[in-house]
């Protein structure tokens, strides 16, 4: 047991690291631990990887709102919390954004938890009904996430092209010869990590000075938020390839909050923090409920225990509560000393650090996997190129996520 205690504060450590690094997706962050633990599990039992992984995720999860408000840096779950996080930072709250994305992971999270066993009732039986059409819900959800994040047909036939031309560079690496974790590791630091970091290398912001005092009162909008994202996040991971940025949409819809009504910001943020907690958590539970991991990580956990029993998911469900309690009072901290501290620090040296960081990486374990080094390096190349193109388009990041939605689609559609 004591491992596994602390294996969950060693991953909510290096989750708080690899949130606070703008640029660092978490799968991005999974994918170098999975392509390691071939030789991590000489000293380490599975599970011990598996809830070091989950804590990283569920505190990458918290922490990475931080720079994606105090750096205007959006990973691609919060990419949508940029426009409600920066009202706030404008008007010097930036301590009460943070302690609204804290209560809202760590809110939303336990509402996952207490809606478990009605999941175990129904959720096998739901999917067995609608798994024939899962590619329809799919494509449905696409649609609407396209025309509903579009500003006009010009946006809309960019976003579109950006969602079809990820996807079908999703099911090339994916087919490939490369392994699924160098594959993955081109893709997600390409799209959501270098590229993002290179773009705002350009990009010059001022950050007003914060309030040193905050006036936070948990209010029915809050509320309404936790409850939101806790659900979303939790239909979320039910549907394969689908990310936060969608689940933010459908917590927006269930929250009744918006990103651009000035009362309904606090709701709205609070939503989208808790998409990220909870869907952390779901992806996992869903590979014991319908046997299908429901994201990178999920992926990763399923490899590594080779299936989810019982056991597992209540040690699971143990590191997800653990982890949060202990991010939420990390990230209400940093999130502190952040407001504080913004300008301090040298932005353009922390972003080209992590951009030749994760560029070794890549390389690095593309050796290790005896990969094919030109492969590698074109996917790499051309997965930044791409996630450069929504930055310069000024449309949504979100819509890159075709590269994990169109292969799903194939794949149940009984192409793939």
């Amino acid at each position: 047991m004591f491992d596994l205690i602390l294996a969950c504060i060693i991953g909510v450590f290096c989750g708080v690291i690899t949130g606070l690094i703008p640029g660092i997706h978490v799968n991005t962050a999974g994918a170098f631990v999975f392509s390691a633990s071939p030789y991590l599990l000489y000293s380490y039992s599975p599970e011990v990887l598996a809830v070091f992984l989950l804590s990283m995720s569920i505190s990458h999860a918290l922490l990475e709102f931080i720079p994606s408000m105090f750096l205007g840096v959006p990973e691609e779950g919060t990419v949508l919390s940029v426009m409600p996080g920066h009202h706030l930072l404008l008007q010097g709250r930036g301590k009460e954004a943070i302690r609204l994305v804290s209560l809202g992971g760590f809110g939303a999270m336990i509402i996952t938890i207490l809606l478990l066993p009605l999941f175990m009732v129904g959720l096998p039986f739901l999917y067995g009904l609608l798994k024939p059409y899962i590619w329809i819900i799919l494509s449905v959800a696409v649609v609407y996430m396209l025309i509903r994040l579009s500003r006009d047909l010009n946006s809309l036939i960019w976003s579109s092209i950006l969602f079809l031309f990820s996807g079908i560079m999703g099911w090339t690496a994916l087919n490939s010869p490369l392994s699924a974790s160098v594959s993955l590791l081109c893709l997600f630091s390409g799209l959501f990590g270098v590229s993002t970091l290179l773009h705002s290398l350009s990009q010059k912001s001022i950050l007003p000075a914060q309030n040193k005092y905050h006036h936070f009162e948990v209010d029915m909008d809050i509320i309404r938020g936790i409850f939101a994202g806790g659900i979303a996040g939790s239909i979320l991971g039910f549907l394969p390839g689908m990310g936060p940025a969608q689940g933010s949409l459908l917590a927006q819809e269930l929250s009744g909050g918006s990103d651009n009504n000035g009362s309904e910001r606090e709701g709205f943020l609070v939503a989208m923090s808790g998409v990220n907690a909870s869907d952390a958590l779901f992806s996992l539970i869903a590979i014991y409920l319908i046997g299908n991991p429901r994201s990178g990580i999920a992926v990763y956990v399923n490899q590594i225990l080779q299936g989810l029993d019982f056991n597992h998911l209540l040690i699971m469900i143990f590191a997800a509560v653990t982890a949060v309690s202990i991010s939420l009072v990390l990230c209400i901290k940093l999130g502190d000393w952040f407001s504080h501290s913004m300008q301090k620090i040298n932005y353009k040296k922390l972003s080209w650090t992590v951009i030749i960081f994760m560029s070794f990486l890549v390389v690095l374990f593309g050796v290790m996997e005896h990969a094919n080094l030109f492969f590698v390096m074109v996917t790499y190349i051309t997965s930044i190129a791409l996630g450069l193109l929504p930055h310069y388009l000024d449309i949504n990041k979100s819509n890159l996520m075709g590269v994990l939605i169109v292969p799903a689609i194939v794949v149940y559609m009984g192409m793939g």
